[in-house]
């Protein structure tokens, strides 16, 4: 998806990109933009929720101004791992870690997009609250592209979900080249790690004081 943010003054306003499931135990992973004054960088949060569970947030400074222009996001999702994507460029990597009693998603997800007033949190941990003399805030979306395996199509098969089909390496995104990062990604993920990154769940000790077990995996 190429996403063009809201400019100017956009504290308190959040942009979302992101895939759900249905009903109370659901998967979620999500693409939320964090606005901020104008010529404040802004902040992209990801979170991944499976069978209900979330608080995994990951934040990262942007490297350019995403309010100027279209920027390509991406998600890559089967059953090794999920990698949300910049231009591009992984920002970060959510193995699959079932075989540790951490949960992966695994339900049918449907995208979805929104744009809401989050100033009890969003900036600066809402202290800085939204400007509404600067409404309408205005998102763009453009270029939607997906590559999926359409549980509907299955139904309607000899194949269910549930046997596998979904894995079947006939789907490019199955082929073992999609099974990890390769070390030109590697690298660049470190990278924004290393410059970018405001917060990760993992190194949060004062809500994590033992770090959820997923954390050295996924590091």
């Amino acid at each position: 998806m190429r996403i063009k943010l809201p400019d100017k003054d956009s504290a308190g306003v959040v942009t979302a990109f992101y895939l759900t499931s249905q009903g109370d135990k659901h998967d979620e992973l999500d693409f939320e933009f964090l606005g901020n004054r104008e010529g404040k960088p802004i902040t992209l949060q990801t979170n991944v929720f499976a069978d209900g569970v979330g608080n995994r947030e990951q934040r990262v400074f942007l490297w350019f101004d995403p309010t100027a222009d279209f920027h390509n996001y991406q998600v890559l999702w089967n059953q090794h791992q999920i990698v949300f994507y910049v231009d591009n460029i992984p920002i970060r990597v959510f193995k699959n870690n079932k075989n540790i009693g951490v949960g992966y998603p695994s339900q049918p997800m449907k995208i979805e997009a929104s744009l809401w007033d989050g100033d009890s949190w969003a900036t600066d941990g809402g202290q800085t609250k939204t400007n509404w003399s600067m409404a309408p805030f205005k998102a763009h979306f453009q270029g939607f592209d997906i590559s999926g395996c359409s549980t509907i199509e299955q139904k309607h098969s000899k194949h269910s979900v549930g046997d596998g089909e979904c894995f079947s390496p006939k789907y490019w995104w199955n082929s073992e080249k999609y099974w990890k990062l390769d070390s030109k990604q590697q690298g660049q993920l470190e990278n924004v790690r290393k410059e970018y990154m405001n917060y990760d769940y993992c190194a949060d000790r004062p809500r994590y004081p033992v770090p959820p077990p997923e954390c050295l995996s996924n590091s």
